[in-house]
């Protein structure tokens, strides 16, 4: 009994149907889903039922959040970035030990801001860890315009001046008038950006590139702003 077969234009016969070297899959490359948020701790539950419903809530309440999926229940524009990464070498018995280090913000542009690190073995999962702990160290800042210059009643600036240490750097944000703008560099900006502020002067000492330790004098610097406001 012979079975008959179809041939696609210019294929030979024998020749198996299929993609061939250099052409293109129509396959969109596969995505990692993230797991759904299982509430492990009273707060979580109460979060996941509707009973809490927002992080002001939380703080007056002095309650502590101990999941990520908290956060991300009640902040949902909230958004991350990779600010920093570097190796870790060490020598041990067994010889050279790697591991990667990550840094990574946590913003929604509009009073929110954590910074968070991560170490392990695999950069994916050192970002991951980073990631999280972001979420967890996600604190309030009060926005407001405290410029002599400006005096106007929008959110977009420091409400007054404010200066936070973290190892060996030091960094100041005054207030700036609308439409100056982020006087400040790369990183430093960037985070400014993720916290929500659009005008600030700034001015830092020590080895800003060390983001380990300008990440938590920035957060210092902004967390002031609700403690003492």
């Amino acid at each position: 009994m012979s079975q008959s077969t179809t041939q696609r234009p210019g294929q030979r016969p024998g020749q198996r149907y299929g993609r061939g070297p250099g052409q293109r899959s129509d396959r969109k490359p596969r995505q990692r889903e993230e797991a759904p948020w299982i509430p492990r701790t009273t707060l979580g539950k109460k979060v996941a039922a509707g009973e809490i419903t927002s992080m002001e809530e939380i703080i007056q309440n002095g309650l502590r959040i101990q999941e990520a999926g908290i956060i991300k229940k009640l902040l949902p524009d909230l958004k991350s970035e990779v600010v920093g990464v570097g190796i870790i070498q060490k020598m041990t018995a067994n010889g050279q030990s790697t591991r990667f280090k990550a840094i990574v913000a946590a913003g929604d542009f509009n009073g929110w801001l954590g910074i968070g690190q991560g170490k392990a073995k695999q950069m994916r999962i050192a970002i991951e860890k980073a990631t999280n702990q972001s979420f967890l160290n996600v604190s309030p800042i009060k926005l407001g315009c405290g410029s002599w210059e400006c005096r106007c009643d929008q959110k977009h600036s420091v409400p007054f001046k404010v200066r936070g240490k973290g190892g060996s750097v030091t960094i100041e944000i005054l207030p700036a008038p609308k439409g100056l703008g982020l006087v400040a560099g790369g990183k430093i900006k960037r985070l400014l950006e993720l916290a929500g502020l659009k005008d600030a002067w700034t001015s830092s000492k020590g080895s800003t590139t060390t983001m380990n330790s300008t990440s938590k004098a920035i957060l210092e610097c902004l967390r002031q702003t609700f403690s003492q406001g």
